[in-house]
């Protein structure tokens, strides 16, 4: 089956101008080689770093530019409203991160200028609490600086950070809508906000796994470590615990409860929440936490190439995503997984979760069911759609961010492909015991 499964799906996608008409799927049709600019961004996100660093670092806006372009064509030509409402999804994207990312910058956490593994340890733990109630995306935009200061003393620290996007990035939001956009989607298409609680086994038994491996890591490398290589100036802090620019909690707050409200009023109070933080924030705060907008502009250039160039590839994806012979709840967790670690996880989680309806459907599935899905293909489309976007630095838009703070702090993170590495070594094991434990 699980052949089968993988050969029907690498079929399709050498079949140009499939279609297939499903309930609600608007049947606009893409031809294979058109898929071939989202090939580009992602091989030029991962391979052009390798080969000139410096040159990639002052013109990937451009790459991204020349490759959505004639993307944007190819889609007005079929629909012009399609690509306006891509781009209508991406500006939400971009004032959400770059909300989050502009008012975290304003808050200072001083927890002392040492990091430990158990410190670290701590702090991972935390950060994947509050990332299924601040967003994943809050959650790493207001830890990561202290992460940094707390191990600015150690010289072997990408471990640190590479754990840090697995489990505050992404798979720390998976108990709540409210923790990442696709689950947000599931919220706003019927499911109970708290059904997402009955997810919480999965988190436990990943976080708890990820922290074991996590400890075990830090303490070996922390070993290595001089004690007496600790940089004077690192600021000593008389208080072991201080959160200064507290008032931008409230702007977080404003953020966060934003979801709750229209798409038009919600992008202006998160632009209403950014310009009240920097207008309020002293500018000694940002200056303590390293603050400069370069991330940001990082990512929203380099997004806007992959939200455009994805455009053929989503549509083949709903036209065709019941033709992939896709019946059991591991299926439908590996293959959400796979997609969501390239492609955007919340236009992932929809067509899949259409799958899942017309699957159950098809089997005559009558009971356990929510918003009409059966309950554990839904369990495996969330877990997939959340956990899976830590497999590459794309997966989820706090992956970029996270890796862009760390190397504009001097932090050396690996390349794509040497953080993808890292994440199979490491989550695809993880995501096995997954599968038979929870899904099989």
């Amino acid at each position: 089956m699980g052949i089968r499964f993988f050969l029907k799906l690498i079929l399709i996608a050498l079949v140009p101008n499939i279609s297939l008409a499903s309930g609600g799927v608007e049947e606009i049709h893409f031809p294979l080689w058109s898929c071939i600019f989202f090939v580009i961004m992602l091989l030029s996100i991962a391979v052009i770093p390798l080969i000139n660093a410096e040159w990639w670092s002052k013109r990937y806006g451009w790459i991204a530019f020349i490759l959505a372009l004639p993307v944007a064509l190819i889609v007005v030509s079929k629909k012009t409203s399609l690509l306006i409402h891509i781009i209508g999804e991406y500006l939400s994207f971009i004032i959400l991160l770059g909300s989050l990312f502009i008012i975290a910058g304003g808050i200072v956490i001083r927890i002392g200028p040492k990091g430990t593994p158990k410190l670290n340890a701590l702090l991972l733990l935390i950060g994947a609490f509050f990332a299924s109630f601040i967003g994943t995306t809050g959650a790493s935009m207001i830890l990561i600086r202290p992460l940094i200061r707390a191990n600015r003393w150690r010289k072997n620290v990408i471990h640190i950070f590479i754990f840090f996007i697995f489990m505050v990035s992404n798979i720390g939001g998976l108990l709540t809508p409210l923790g990442d956009p696709p689950l947000f989607l599931g919220f706003l298409k019927g499911v109970p906000f708290f059904w997402t609680f009955k997810l919480f086994p999965l988190w436990l038994f990943s976080t708890i796994t990820l922290v074991i491996i996590f400890l075990v890591l830090d303490n070996y490398f922390s070993k290595k470590e001089d004690p007496d290589s600790f940089k004077e100036s690192i600021p000593t802090y008389t208080k072991k615990f201080e959160i200064k620019g507290k008032r931008n909690i409230i702007f977080l707050l404003m953020v966060v409860l934003s979801f709750f409200i229209p798409p038009i009023f919600r992008e202006f109070t998160m632009l209403s929440a950014s310009l009240l933080s920097i207008y309020f924030t002293p500018i000694t705060l940002r200056e303590e936490n390293s603050f400069t907008y370069h991330p940001i502009i990082e990512v929203a250039l380099l997004f806007i190439g992959i939200f455009i160039t994805m455009i053929p590839v989503m549509k083949i994806l709903e036209l065709n995503g019941n033709k992939l012979g896709i019946e059991e709840p591991w299926q439908f967790f590996w293959i959400t997984g796979i997609l969501s670690s390239f492609l955007d996880n919340a236009p992932t989680y929809l067509v899949f979760m259409a799958t899942a309806q017309s699957v159950g459907i098809a089997k005559g599935i009558t009971t356990n069911l929510v918003v009409g899905i059966p309950e554990i293909y839904l369990k495996a489309i969330s877990v997939g759609a959340v956990f899976m976007g830590a497999n590459s630095y794309i997966g989820n838009g706090p992956n970029f961010m996270v890796k862009a703070i760390c190397e504009e702090n001097d932090i050396k993170m690996p390349s794509f492909f040497g953080y993808m590495l890292w994440s199979t070594s490491i989550l695809i094991p993880l995501f096995v015991i997954i599968t038979f434990v929870f899904f099989k």
